[in-house]
């Protein structure tokens, strides 16, 4: 594991990115009326406590949320609904690009609301991703070898058929729509909070472009203020946000395909990026190795995951060597999410 304490300097270049949504109310409200929502369970693991050393390590379990297999399932659906209420969904094309997840909640979401979803996949993507989205009624499109390449297919697509580009990524130009699916992700982590009884010393979150992990960084703390250490945690094989910290300002990192397929992500989501440099005090980079033995030891548990999605639970494995640094002490307790079903 590389380690990086955040410098807390500003980054550059962010000066007219937009702060992440703090306000869990409106997502949370859409997700009443939805017949398909659920609270998803906070999980006590006192083996993983022992193993770790720690007094208490708690798991926000995103495996069921809503039947689509993770916590994506309230990002991009909640923004097809914010548009339904406007009136301005149904008909239309949603297209985007993703590593799995993401497009089952475009799938999801235009299928309730009238409208159809296309979605760019690389090459990377497992085949079973696709079929599932396929049966979802969402067409596939495969192009190029990484996340990036499809995304770069998903934007010309948009723009040359006059589709609605729905990223849960953000960059210059395109904030809107990523700002308010980042707000949908406020949800799980304020269940979080109703569920448990006291702050947590640690939040171990894991940060593909950065949507989920702002999103939970920014509401601990809107409740919990300065108290718990937040570790944002990136395959090494795709430090975008590690990497920006480092550099000051937003980075194009380069690297092999990550077993973290969705974690894979090469470049930060620029509302996310400027959050996480705001409320975050570390970057944690894990290996390839690191990341497996985290969804292997999830799994022992009675928790099966992916390597990204037990990505969290795989760096306070992995924070052995660096528990004086992270503050991590016998009676530390730490939250982290489990963020999608095991494929």
């Amino acid at each position: 594991m590389d380690i990086l304490a955040n410098p807390h300097t500003p980054l550059s270049g962010l000066e007219d990115v937009p702060w992440p949504s703090s306000d869990a109310d409106r997502p949370m409200a859409l997700l009443q009326r939805c017949p398909a929502a659920a609270i998803t369970p906070l999980v006590s693991v006192p083996e993983l406590a022992a193993m770790t050393g720690v007094a208490h390590v708690s798991v926000k379990d995103e495996r069921a949320r809503m039947g689509l297999g993770s916590f994506k399932a309230l990002g991009a659906a909640y923004v097809i609904a914010c548009d339904a209420e406007a009136g301005a969904a149904k008909g239309q094309t949603y297209v985007t690009a993703s590593a799995g997840n993401h497009g089952l909640s475009v799938a999801a979401g235009a299928a309730a609301f009238g409208a159809k979803a296309v979605v760019y996949l690389s090459q990377s993507v497992p085949k079973a991703f696709a079929d599932r989205l396929a049966a979802m009624g969402a067409t596939v499109v495969r192009h190029g070898d990484i996340y990036e390449d499809s995304m770069a297919g998903a934007q010309a697509a948009a723009m040359e058929k006059g589709w609605t580009l729905l990223s849960d990524s953000s960059w210059g130009g395109y904030m809107d729509r990523p700002h308010r699916l980042m707000e949908g992700y406020l949800t799980l982590m304020a269940e979080a909070v109703d569920q448990m009884d006291a702050p947590p010393s640690h939040i171990f979150l894991q940060a593909g472009v950065g949507g989920l992990a702002v999103a939970c960084a920014t509401y601990a703390r809107k409740v919990w203020g300065a108290s718990p250490t937040i570790v944002i945690v990136e395959p090494n094989a795709a430090p975008a946000i590690h990497a920006s910290i480092a550099a000051g300002s937003a980075q194009t990192t380069t690297g092999p395909v990550s077993s973290m397929g969705r974690l894979d992500c090469k470049e930060p989501s620029l509302i996310a990026l400027k959050g996480l440099a705001r409320d975050t005090d570390f970057f944690a980079l894990i290996s390839e190795d690191e990341g497996q033995k985290g969804a292997d030891v999830s799994a022992t548990l009675g928790l099966p995951s992916t390597p990204s999605g037990a990505a969290g639970i795989a760096a306070l494995l992995a924070a052995s060597g660096h528990q004086a640094e992270l503050g991590l002490t016998p009676s530390s307790h730490v939250l982290c999410i489990l963020s999608e079903e095991a494929t």
